[in-house]
């Protein structure tokens, strides 16, 4: 049995794990395994399939799933995901002390709750989204408390996007959450100028890890390139996020031929994607899921396939990510910014409108773009964008865009 998963049939692939997988996952006679009530117990059986495999985790000694669940949904009703996920072999989790007004943490309180002996087996990470010392310390303690637990493997910083968040007093406040046992390691996560901050997280010393956006698209940015090198070779652990590229869903013919492309190989467009990011050896795991099983198993089921992709492929991603750069913001804010001194929000409203039109979370989209003060959000409309347009890598027409993320999210 574990052989025949060693290498699945590519032109059997969904038929395989995504039907006959799936259809356990939804029809299980066990209803108790599958419930969402956490005091069900969990029960040890055969894996339907192998688990999803572990890679290192950068200079931290640790070895973590290749799939990491990212947990930005109410997860206080979605037990079962957790549940799965630990059958899947993805003990990896992702969350954050704001993800779902803080359900997402509480949920992974009441199921630690219900099964503390688990605990053990997890690689728990959640982040703050404040910068200074005071403010860490409280949120961590309250992340602690949600979560029913006496440490967190890895704290993040939440969206850094400057190498001067990164100060000598987070090192200091790092050093005595560490000695205080209630973290093991710390890094930072970052969509943002992202390889401005690698570079520099790369000198530092005291970084454990990074979870940056990392995708076929991004890939093709020789500053990103070398600066993800930079951290490998310095022994920071690197985590993938938003791996599947989505941007504004500019249909186009391009799309078309990449997913018949694949279809004809055996994948999904979305596992074609994910097996690109996790086929370089720098990656550690890759952060999917947001609760949906279906996805979730899909993944596993790519990163289990042994099938390398061929340069032929990869260079259909590229040819792909040329063509429909005008999609996807890159997240290189400070190319806006330096063209935009009065509008410096541009990268983020990029991101909140793909939330909406891509991810389908049009909610959080709204409360996100609410954030931005208001004195900003009433510029959007007036600004002259024809600069930061002039010097976009992407060509975004990012006027347009500002206009539709005002009239869908404010």
């Amino acid at each position: 049995m574990k052989k025949k998963y060693n290498k699945i049939d590519r032109r059997n692939f969904l038929k395989t794990i995504g039907a006959a997988g799936l259809g356990s996952v939804l029809t299980s006679p066990n209803a108790k395994a599958d419930s969402n009530e956490p005091n069900a117990p969990l029960e040890k059986k055969e894996p339907a399939f192998p688990k999803a495999p572990k890679r290192k985790l950068g200079k931290t000694g640790m070895e973590v799933s290749s799939i990491a669940l990212g947990m930005i949904f109410d997860v206080l009703e979605q037990q079962v995901v957790l549940r799965k996920a630990l059958e899947w072999g993805i003990t990896y989790w992702d969350t954050a002390d704001c993800y779902v007004g803080g359900n997402s943490e509480l949920g992974i309180g009441k199921f630690l709750e219900a099964n503390p002996t688990i605990r053990k087996d997890l690689f728990i990470v959640s982040k703050s989204d404040e910068r200074d010392p005071e403010g860490m310390q409280k949120l961590l303690e309250r992340s602690l408390e949600r979560m029913k637990t006496d440490y967190i493997d890895m704290y993040f910083i939440h969206g850094t996007s400057e190498p001067t968040e990164l100060s000598e007093e987070v090192k200091s406040w790092v050093a005595n959450a560490k000695k205080s046992k209630k973290i093991r390691f710390f890094g930072f996560s970052t969509h943002k100028n992202m390889d401005q901050c690698l570079t520099a997280a790369a000198k530092l010393g005291w970084i454990d890890a990074i979870m940056t956006s990392y995708n076929f698209r991004v890939m093709q940015d020789p500053k990103m390139q070398a600066a993800v090198d930079a951290c490998y070779k310095a022994g920071v652990g690197l985590v993938a996020m938003k791996t599947q590229a989505r941007g504004q869903e500019i249909e186009t013919e391009e799309d078309k031929k990449l997913v018949e492309h694949f279809q004809q190989k055996g994948f999904t467009e979305g596992q074609a994607k994910l097996k690109v990011v996790l086929q370089d050896e720098r990656i550690s795991s890759a952060c999917t899921g947001r609760g949906n099983l279906s996805d979730l198993l899909a993944n596993v089921a790519a990163a289990l396939d042994k099938t390398k992709l061929t340069k032929a492929d990869i260079d259909i991603f590229k040819e792909y990510a040329i063509a429909t750069c005008s999609g996807y913001c890159a997240g290189c804010a400070r190319i806006c910014d330096s063209a935009l001194p009065t509008a410096s929000y541009v990268s983020e409203i990029m991101r909140y409108l793909m939330y909406y039109k891509s991810y389908g979370e049009q909610q959080e989209a709204k409360d996100l773009f609410a954030k931005i003060p208001g004195s900003a959000r009433r510029r959007l409309l007036s600004t002259d964008y024809s600069l930061a347009e002039a010097r976009c890598p992407q060509h975004l027409p990012i006027g347009k865009l500002i206009a539709e993320a005002v009239t869908k999210l404010a």
